[in-house]
């Protein structure tokens, strides 16, 4: 393949070469349930489906996980103040996650696995730590002793003597260094019963980096292709999966990748800061798939500052390249054309991922498309409707795929009476049309342009598609 990825351990764009002739391996960071998603969560996740996709289309077979982390201090605060348990908690606000990452065109992962249903696993990476001299008990607590593992702090070029004390607990006075992280975290008195469970080194509950490399090395071995996640994932997170997986003997991930960060007003959205724009708000203004365009649009390793103008332009850039599918495949049929991508958008996705060069390729062919329509020439508007299909169901974008049907872009049912109300109008056009009252006619077509419906009289028939 010629598929070149930036590793954020090399620092470079590197060659991408499968562990395994014909198969990759993905392990994305998953979200922490503790409330619904904002779009600077979902932005991994559309990400990382488009890398996919990519693989996929390259003909490898991908397993892909990505992972629940469903029990951690913010659940557990965050469900005491709203008078619930803390599962009822997390899972009302995973079946949240699920829901965008649906609403959005994700694919499915290969496997989702939670925190909870892999404390096994869990503990017998912390007993091989122990074993291996690189992780200690004190007090219920088990951490990981990061002077014992010399190469500490190389994912993110830093020296352990420049970085401050790990803030993942209350306990630090138990610690031999204050840097140490938790592996493991003794059962409190003030948490709940249920969320905490039996090891060797008492009752308690897992710290939160050892919990992706547990999962990690259950679903996808040793080592595995690549693992992703947001910029802000790299320390300490991802520096502490690499330590503790390699220290407890796994070669661990072979590439590295991070996402760039939505910011707002210039800040990186987060819901502690409270500058967040939820997915569930976001597409009552625009439709899903325009906002998987935009999201997807810029560089994945760019940062993307959110504004209402942005996504009202991202979604008018969406509309024309769904106008030109829509309208050809009237003319000519959805499977006309060979689905033959651009060159320059195979170039531009072999080049880690750069997809403002691979939308800009698609918009070309549009234009090349729209000309070909224009002058009724079929087999150049076929030719045309395959590449444009073929390239935009690569980034999920596809305007006939099942999952964006109608154009309401969610609901099917939704879209069938959308359509249907469009019918009738456009049928009250006709009937007055042929009775000679254009007024009455005009009347209509005037209401449906200030709804933001625009219709186009075809030799077929009238066909009507959303303007803004």
């Amino acid at each position: 393949m010629s598929l070149r990825l930036y590793d954020t351990a090399a620092r470079a764009v590197r060659d991408f070469t499968p562990l395994r002739a014909g198969r990759a391996s993905m392990y994305v960071c998953g979200l922490t349930v503790q409330g619904p998603p904002h779009i600077g969560h979902v932005r991994a996740a559309l990400a990382f489906d488009v890398l996919r996709r990519w693989l996929t289309h390259d003909g490898l077979d991908v397993t892909f996980v990505r992972n629940v982390t469903d029990v951690d201090d913010k659940i557990l605060a965050k469900a005491e103040t709203a008078g619930v348990e803390w599962w009822d908690w997390a899972y009302r606000n995973e079946l949240a996650c699920t829901r965008a990452y649906d609403l959005l065109g994700t694919l499915p992962p290969t496997y989702e696995p939670r925190a909870t249903g892999h404390v096994p696993e869990m503990i017998e990476m912390i007993a091989r730590l122990v074993e291996r001299g690189h992780a200690y008990p004190a007090g219920g607590d088990v951490y990981f002793d990061v002077r014992s593992w010399p190469a500490y702090g190389e994912l993110t070029g830093q020296k352990l003597e420049d970085l401050q004390p790990a803030a993942d607990s209350d306990t630090d006075d138990l610690k031999r260094d204050p840097r140490d992280f938790a592996l493991w975290k003794a059962h409190k008195a003030t948490d709940p019963a249920t969320a905490s469970w039996d090891t060797p080194w008492g009752r308690g509950r897992p710290g939160w980096h050892l919990e992706c490399s547990a999962m990690a090395h259950k679903y996808l071995g040793a080592e595995f292709d690549l693992h992703g996640g947001g910029l802000d994932l790299r320390f300490p997170h991802h520096e502490n999966e690499q330590a503790q997986s390699r220290a407890a003997g796994d070669p661990f991930t072979r590439y590295w990748l991070h996402n760039g960060w939505v910011t707002l007003g210039g800040e990186k959205m987060s819901k502690s800061m409270g500058n967040t724009a939820l997915v569930d708000d976001v597409v009552t203004r625009v439709r899903p798939v325009e906002l998987r365009y935009y999201l997807i649009a810029p560089h994945y390793r760019s940062t993307i500052e959110f504004t209402e103008d942005a996504l009202a332009e991202a979604g008018q850039a969406y509309r024309r390249l769904e106008s030109f599918v829509r309208r050809a495949a009237e003319r000519v049929g959805a499977d006309a054309g060979e689905p033959v991508l651009a060159p320059e958008f195979t170039a531009a996705l072999d080049d880690d991922l750069a997809t403002p060069a691979a939308v800009a390729a698609v918009h070309e062919a549009v234009r090349v498309g729209n000309t070909a329509l224009a002058d009724g020439d079929g087999t150049a508007v076929a030719a045309a409707l395959g590449s444009v299909r073929a390239m935009l169901a690569v980034l999920g974008l596809d305007p006939l795929d099942p999952h964006w049907a109608g154009s309401s872009g969610s609901d099917p049912r939704l879209a069938e009476v959308t359509d249907g109300l469009v019918r009738l109008a456009l049928d009250q056009r006709a009937a007055a049309r042929a009775r000679k009252d254009f007024a009455a006619a005009d009347a209509v077509r005037d209401q449906l342009t200030t709804l933001g419906v625009s219709v186009e009289d075809t030799p077929s028939g009238p066909r009507w598609e959303l303007s803004r």
